[in-house]
């Protein structure tokens, strides 16, 4: 069996290690290898899309990552207990036609015993941003060790 430690229960440090490892997972935006962290039958909303299983998790974050230009994700913990995360975060992205945008939300987390996520519920809202009101400027990828979270954003 597949594990992706750490795994259930959760404990406050390995909490903050599982959203942290979420975090530069979608920052690398490699659709195959951020489905993998989800069981073969995860079920999501996401927004108001219902997406069932890692070929439509895959075919989703495809879809995002073409439309959402130059993202970058920073998550922050908000509870935890036994086999669930819940999670704030807000992301940086831009269209095709050059608007920002931060895009802010939360997310609910159930996990199976092997540390893969089995349920994914997010709610999102996106906010037009100038570019010189970017926050999130670091070079594609995870976010380097020692940027401000959330928090220390004042977001």
């Amino acid at each position: 069996m597949i594990t992706r430690p750490p795994l259930p229960p959760f404990a406050a440090e390995s909490a903050i290690i599982k959203v942290r490892a979420a975090e530069d997972a979608w920052n690398g935006r490699d659709p195959a290898r951020v489905a993998l962290a989800y069981t073969p039958d995860s079920r999501w909303r996401n927004r108001a899309e219902f997406i069932n299983g890692r070929a439509e998790i895959e075919c989703f974050l495809t879809r995002k990552w073409t439309r959402e230009l130059d993202y970058r994700l920073i998550k922050e913990l908000w509870s935890y207990s036994n086999h669930r995360i819940a999670v704030r975060f807000a992301y940086e992205w831009r269209d095709d036609a050059g608007q920002w945008f931060r895009s802010y939300g939360n997310e609910n987390w159930e996990f199976a015993d092997n540390g893969l996520m089995a349920v994914r519920i997010a709610s999102i809202n996106d906010l037009p941003i100038a570019p010189e009101a970017r926050l999130f400027n670091w070079p594609q990828g995870p976010r380097p060790p020692g940027h401000p979270g959330l928090s220390e954003l004042g977001l």
